[in-house]
């Protein structure tokens, strides 16, 4: 019965958050720009699509990156977190003071607010992802010190 509670209660909750948006939004692939990852965030060539903007029903912003092999963010921190969905080839990701570590396609990967890290392409094959930040203030990350050639390999 506990168990029929909890089902019905979530399906309680995704149908009010649902009824929040006024319609369905499709945003078409070619109607997004894909945009080259500014410099003093991104190390090589690393592009980006944002697929969806955050709104008061998500709070998230959505985006895929594609990192050339070789290509990686800067050390960062998102002040509520962040998921990364690895949607093609294999990449390194690394949380300071820890070693690096391989995710892959297929991947699903949480990095919880407040913590330092960065992520990218191995130094020989590409990587792809799905980003989703989460707002909090109107800021989903905060952008630090590039990454040293020492601590990328």
């Amino acid at each position: 019965m506990k168990h029929l509670l909890a089902a019905a209660a979530s399906a309680a909750g995704i149908a009010s958050t649902a009824a929040i948006a006024d319609n369905i939004e499709i945003r078409h692939s070619a109607e997004v720009q894909v945009v080259t990852g500014k410099p003093g965030n991104f190390t090589g060539n690393a592009e980006v699509r944002p697929l969806f903007p955050p709104n008061d029903s998500t709070r998230a912003n959505v985006g895929l990156v594609d990192f050339a092999s070789s290509a990686h963010t800067t050390w960062h921190t998102h002040p509520a977190g962040q998921l990364l969905i690895v949607t093609a080839g294999m990449g390194w990701i690394q949380e300071e003071g820890k070693e690096r570590r391989v995710i892959e396609s297929g991947d699903v990967v949480w990095i919880p607010a407040g913590v330092k890290h960065w992520h990218g392409a191995t130094d020989t094959t590409s990587m792809s992802h799905v980003a989703l930040t989460y707002m909090v203030d109107g800021k989903n990350v905060d952008w630090l010190e590039p990454v040293s050639d020492e601590q990328y390999r």
